[in-house]
């Protein structure tokens, strides 16, 4: 056929065959224009029939722009050019967007009249098409607001204000105000109101991020433009014959006839060497150009936005999750932003009023088709469990439980759980919700008993040691707490072993720890073997001085006492013998015996030698210094005073007093005598029976100490 057909070109199959050739050939350039190569695009363009290919071209181009939304300036960019040239194929583009337009409204396809509005507002844009069909538009959207219609006028509005706030600023206020009205009304959802809003702040902002040509786009004179002025309710010639093939009888003068208009459009009456040279300063300017624009940075992140609606519109309206997926590996992503595909599934899934199967089944299948993917959602893990704190409840639960759903299925590894530290410190309340209700769906899945099994694996373990903490008591027991309290408790009795054992472990620690310690300064001991005699013997020394000079203190002030003994013992000492020394005092005794002695960190033997040593004292004092004899005469013995009676300070004073050097000490001892009665009482001590104890405990004491003295 296709030597037959090249034989005769006038015939239908050459037609034919030229027919596919020129469809092919339209689709392919028109699928692979940019902002970078737009210029070399068009020349090849031309060098096509475009006169009879334009319904080829006209739904190539709207094709692809439906496709990708976020390269609409680009194909709006694309038409303009050849709208100078070729008039009709811009007229023919505009009509069918139009009429599709409005077949859409009526059927009410949002996402179809989403994505003619947005073309038709960059043709404006572009001076291809009058405003005024941007404000019918307008019109239209907004005579019965709905939250469809509004969100698409929202978005429309964006995409032309710019140009309608500079061209047709009354019109752009009235548009405004019906905005204003729609939100004040209240009949549309929170979450159109809110894009209202956002409307407002972009219209204070002067359309920063919305220009109305991008940079690189303004490629046609603002007089070579050919503006048309289609009203929106009129008849429109769509031409659909035009995308199938006919037979043409003049295809011959036809074709000569586009040659000499490309000719004309692309200048081609020169040489070939100038045409070669022409190309290559279009390179050579090209090439300038891009390296001028290295250092200009984007920082509005347009494209990033865009791909997040096309990805946000993709999974809205997809009817199951393989449909969603399948629409979604069509996307078009750069390298090194597949982590914002992921984002926008979860941001998506967070939205829902209750957690819907359809994200988790997404996520799932992105998982299993790659490891990029699947890399891409363990970190997408870790960045939402950092900042769960931000979400509120409800997203929080929807968060939580997609990431159940891919933990429990395998999507990612549990490996990626290594994040989470369940301590008091690392943890906030968001995230321990956030960790019960993932749990909680993982156990619904696979089961109480298989998720203690997988928590057991030496890797799960090892990753998830953040969960298990078992270095610090504190933390094991607030995990075991945490995971009882969820229904988890069956996953702590590891924890629960080691919480036992921990004292005993402590104890092997420190003993080591001590054990090393006590090695290290025996070795600095035998090391300095000099130095530490040198040191005892000059301690010793120091300490034997010390002893002897606090004996010298504690006797010297008992030897000025003994030259006065005291009055109340004065007969007895008479009735004995000189030689005999008298017992220790009664009163000092019981005064000992009432309070009881401080703890102190010594031992008992320690104590009944310093007592020993200070009666021992007090005895050679007394045999050293005997009493003198008193010259007066005595009084008579008072019976009663003998047996207490009358102990107290005013019998003391009434009783006549002798003349004696050195007064008798009985008021002092009288004194004594009651401070220590008040101390008794106050203590609640029993002061007989620490008389009693006190003089058995000291009873061998005396005796030994009156048999040594009577053997003298």
């Amino acid at each position: 056929m296709q030597e037959a057909a090249s034989k005769d070109k006038a015939s239908a199959e050459y037609q034919r065959v030229s027919w596919d050739a020129l469809r092919k050939s339209i689709t392919g350039i028109v699928n692979r224009v940019n902002v970078t190569n737009i210029k070399h695009v068009v020349p090849e363009l031309f060098s096509e029939n475009l006169i009879r290919g334009r319904g080829l071209f006209a739904r190539s181009v709207m094709k692809a722009q439906a496709a990708s939304l976020p390269f609409t300036p680009v194909f709006a960019a694309l038409v303009a050019i050849i709208n100078t040239k070729l008039p009709q194929v811009g007229e023919l583009v505009l009509t069918r967007l139009i009429s599709q337009f409005r077949r859409a409204f009526k059927r009410n396809d949002k996402i179809v009249c989403h994505s003619t509005t947005t073309f038709i507002a960059h043709l404006v844009n572009q001076g291809v098409a009058h405003e005024i069909i941007a404000l019918q538009i307008l019109v239209l959207l907004l005579e019965r607001p709905t939250d469809d219609s509004i969100e698409i006028a929202v978005g429309f509005t964006r995409e032309v204000g710019a140009f309608l706030q500079e061209n047709s600023p009354k019109a752009n206020a009235t548009v405004f105000e019906r905005f204003r009205a729609v939100l004040n009304e209240g009949t549309i959802s929170q979450r159109v109101q809110y894009m209202i809003e956002v409307l407002m702040q972009v219209r204070k902002d002067k359309y920063k991020d919305n220009p109305i040509v991008p940079e690189g786009l303004d490629l046609v004179e603002e007089d070579d433009q050919i503006t048309h002025q289609i009203q929106l309710e009129e008849e429109l010639q769509v031409q659909e014959g035009l995308n199938i093939f006919k037979f043409d009888p003049n295809f011959l003068e036809n074709e000569e006839r586009y040659k000499a208009i490309k000719a004309e459009i692309l200048g081609e009456g020169s040489s070939d060497e100038e045409s070669g040279s022409e190309e290559e300063s279009d390179e050579e300017d090209e090439e300038e150009a891009v390296a001028e624009k290295e250092g200009i940075e984007d920082r509005t992140e347009t494209n990033l936005i865009n791909l997040r609606k096309v990805i946000y519109l993709t999974i809205m309206n997809a009817l199951n999750y393989e449909e969603a997926v399948h629409k979604l590996l069509k996307v078009q992503i750069a390298e090194g932003q597949e982590i914002e595909l992921c984002n926008m599934i979860i941001e998506c899934c967070s939205q829902e009023r209750s957690y819907s199967t359809f994200y988790g089944l997404i996520g799932e299948r992105f998982c299993k088709l790659n490891r990029v993917w699947f890399d891409c959602f363990e970190q997408a893990f870790g960045n939402y469990y950092t900042t769960i704190h931000r979400y509120e409840t409800n997203r929080l639960r929807n968060i939580a439980r997609f990431f159940g759903h891919l933990v429990a299925t395998d999507s990612v590894s549990w490996t990626a759980m290594e994040c989470i530290k369940l301590t008091e410190e690392d943890t906030t309340s968001s995230s321990r919700i956030f960790v019960k209700i993932m749990l909680g769906e993982v156990t619904e899945a696979l089961g109480l008993k298989t998720l203690v099994e997988r928590f057991k694996d030496d890797e799960v373990r090892r990753a998830c040691s953040g969960m298990f903490p078992m270095d610090n008591p504190k933390d094991t027991r607030f995990a075991i707490n945490y995971f009882t309290s969820i229904g988890l408790g069956a996953a702590t009795e590891e924890m629960r072993e080691h919480l036992k054992n921990a004292p005993r472990i402590i104890m092997e620690q420190r003993r080591a720890l001590l054990e090393a310690e006590s090695s290290s300064d025996s070795s600095d001991s035998d090391s300095d073997p000099s130095d530490s005699s040198s040191d005892s013997d000059s301690d010793a020394s120091v300490s034997d001085s010390e002893s002897d000079s606090s004996d010298d203190s504690r006797r010297s002030p008992r030897r000025r006492r003994s030259v006065t003994p005291p009055r109340r013992d004065k007969y007895r000492d008479h009735s004995r013998d000189s030689r005999t020394p008298p017992p220790p005092p009664r009163d000092r005794d019981r005064r000992r015996s009432l309070t009881p002695p401080p703890v102190r960190h010594r031992e008992k033997g320690d104590d009944r030698r310093r007592d020993d040593d200070r009666y021992n004292d007090k005895d050679r004092s007394r045999r050293d210094s005997p009493p003198r004899r008193r010259e007066y005469t005595p009084e008579p013995r008072n019976r009663e005073r003998d047996r207490g009676y009358g102990r107290d300070r005013d019998d003391e004073r009434a009783r006549p007093r002798s003349p004696s050097p050195h007064p008798p000490p009985r008021a002092r001892y009288d004194r004594d005598r009651r401070s220590r009665e008040r101390d008794a009482e106050r203590d609640g001590y029993d002061r007989r029976r620490g008389y009693d104890d006190d003089r058995d405990r000291r009873r061998p004491d005396s005796r030994e100490r009156y048999g040594r003295d009577s053997r003298r």
